[in-house]
């Protein structure tokens, strides 16, 4: 795996030091080059109970663990080259501090080339057909597809990416060494051969089921995090049925983090189905737009405009 003496050094503080975490590792970001005054830092941040020995002896366990591993390609973090350039408008808790890798990470090098593709995880075929024509649009547009490898409506828009010969990525929930769910085992390795890119924040096996949950709904985050928009093909609004799609999530990130938003929706045949509850709700928000050729045309415009300007 490749990795920079500063991932090693951001890894082993987050795993070692209670009451470190992304908040803390973004604001002290320049003292983690070198070991000896990231420790400095920790022990002004907070009175640590181990000595400094003892901290660069659980970095070489983290080194080993890192070395063993076949699964990613590699680690960055902030302050490394291949790390993403993040709106600034994201708060430092939310930003993430490491990010574990199989594929192009260049792929997060220019975020304007990126939209994020989401749904519900049991969409009806006609669902699945009209979410399939739109993303061939926006891979012919010159787009990226992100989503998160979850049944239904992701595992279409990493599909259609793939048939449409365009690029696709995916952010997991779980490690690289298990990922979720099992049956996109082969859809993830398909993705990486096809010049894709596997991305998490979690080189450890989850824990518990509440921390599994919290990995889903910050995996939300990370697929507005990483686009320039976010296009809802279908999904519930929560209900007293028990109906719910971690889409909301991301919508709802989207809009706190300015990333522009599109949903599928027709409003003569959509309007009474409730898989297109919280498409319908997203709409009542003059922000929000429904997918089109036209639409995607113009988002077209400004991801080039955007990718002049910035680099």
């Amino acid at each position: 795996m490749r990795y920079s003496e500063k991932a090693l050094n951001v890894i082993t503080a987050l795993k070692y030091c209670k009451g470190i975490g992304p908040a803390w590792i973004n604001k002290n970001v320049n003292a983690i080059n070198d070991v000896n005054n990231m420790w400095e830092r920790i022990c002004l941040f907070k009175k640590q109970e181990h000595t400094f020995n003892s901290f660069l002896r659980y970095r070489e366990s983290i080194q080993y663990a890192l070395e063993k591993d076949e699964c990613a390609d590699g680690v960055v973090v902030i302050g490394d080259n291949g790390f993403p350039v993040l709106p600034e408008v994201i708060k430092g808790g939310e930003r993430p501090v490491a990010l574990f890798y199989q594929g192009d990470i260049s792929l997060l090098h220019n975020l304007f080339k990126n939209v994020a593709v989401i749904g519900v995880l049991n969409p009806t075929d006609e669902i699945v057909e009209r979410e399939k024509a739109f993303v061939k649009e926006l891979i012919i547009a010159g787009f990226n597809i992100v989503s998160g490898l979850a049944k239904g409506c992701d595992s279409v828009a990493h599909k259609q990416a793939l048939d449409s010969d365009g690029v696709t990525i995916a952010i997991l929930p779980s490690t690289l060494r298990n990922i979720t769910p099992t049956e996109n085992r082969q859809l993830a390795n398909h993705i990486v051969s096809r010049k894709g890119l596997l991305v998490t924040e979690y080189f450890e096996e989850v824990s518990s089921k509440k921390e599994l949950v919290d990995r889903y709904i910050k995996r939300d985050r990370l697929q507005a995090m990483f686009s320039k928009a976010v296009c809802l093909a279908a999904s519930y609004a929560p209900n007293d049925q028990g109906n719910d799609s971690g889409s909301r999530h991301a919508m709802g990130k989207a809009r706190e983090y300015f990333i522009q938003r599109y949903v599928m929706y027709n409003k003569e045949k959509d309007f009474s189905d409730p898989q297109f509850d919280l498409n319908r709700s997203l709409l009542e928000d003059p922000r929000v737009r429904i997918i089109t050729a036209k639409s995607i045309a113009e988002l077209s415009q400004e991801a080039r405009c955007n990718s002049t300007l910035f680099g």
